[in-house]
């Protein structure tokens, strides 16, 4: 009883009652921010019980890290198949959040630990740990920094090396604020955001932190499809060499390639 009720609380933390505001603004079509539809390209298999809370591709395979207290993991996937073909599990106090991938290394951030951790990306040894002051939500980079989000409508600029914070954006579409800002993608210049809990997500100048567009997915997964633990858009992977664009959710059983 004490085991299920325990699941219950994490899955309520990740999925429903996180401590940030609900977003403002994003649906508000006063403002004349463009919003953008998408194109279905292809659909690959991803795992059903994997609690997506942060997604990178490289090298033609996918770097997913997933949620839930007791059951957070980093993983390699195949991305034709779904396949997992390595996964680190971490210990069951933490709650896996954001990944990215520098160079030859893999971190990860946690949620409310304020801890986070960095993998050799080849086999997933722990290399080392690091720390920050807030939550721990979503995780990119730009070349030359880590971007993390902590589901306020700040993101945060760290040295790759030091973890050493070394500014902050504040996003905003106008002149109103978006919180909740969590999987983190860079693309071609600019930032992009998934507003949780919504199926939108925000194109942001990393230089004045206005969203210069939105991308809407709704529809993208069908309302059968989607897990009633929780089931919200949270995954964003770009293939540079080939300019694609894959999406998943938490619990989502199908990865998808769009085109916007």
């Amino acid at each position: 009883m004490v085991a299920v009720a325990i699941m219950a609380l994490a899955l309520v933390a990740g999925c429903v009652d996180k401590e940030a505001p609900r977003p403002t603004g994003t649906l508000n079509s006063t403002y004349a921010t463009p919003v953008y539809g998408y194109n279905l390209v292809n659909t690959y298999v991803h795992d059903q019980n994997a609690f997506t809370q942060g997604l990178v591709f490289a090298d033609g395979y996918l770097y997913e890290g997933t949620g839930i207290y007791g059951n957070s993991t980093v993983r390699k996937v195949e991305l034709e198949t779904g396949e997992v073909l390595k996964l680190y599990s971490l210990p069951d106090q933490f709650f896996g959040e954001g990944v990215t991938l520098w160079g030859n290394k893999l971190i990860q951030l946690t949620w409310r630990s304020k801890v986070g951790f960095v993998y050799d990306k080849d086999n997933f040894s722990l290399l080392t740990e690091f720390a920050y002051p807030t939550e721990g939500w979503g995780l990119t980079h730009d070349g030359t920094h880590l971007i993390m989000s902590d589901g306020t409508q700040t993101l945060y600029f760290l040295d790759p090396d030091t973890f050493e914070e070394l500014r902050r954006l504040e996003v905003h579409d106008k002149d109103v604020p978006i919180a909740n800002l969590n999987e983190l993608e860079y693309i071609q210049g600019k930032i992009y955001a998934n507003v949780w809990p919504t199926n939108r997500i925000a194109r942001i100048s990393p230089e004045t932190g206005q969203v210069l567009g939105w991308l809407d997915l709704n529809g993208l997964l069908r309302e059968e499809e989607r897990s009633p633990r929780c089931g919200v858009l949270n995954g964003i992977a770009y293939d540079a060499k080939h300019e694609r664009l894959f999406i998943t959710g938490k619990n989502w059983p199908t990865l998808f390639e769009v085109a916007l």
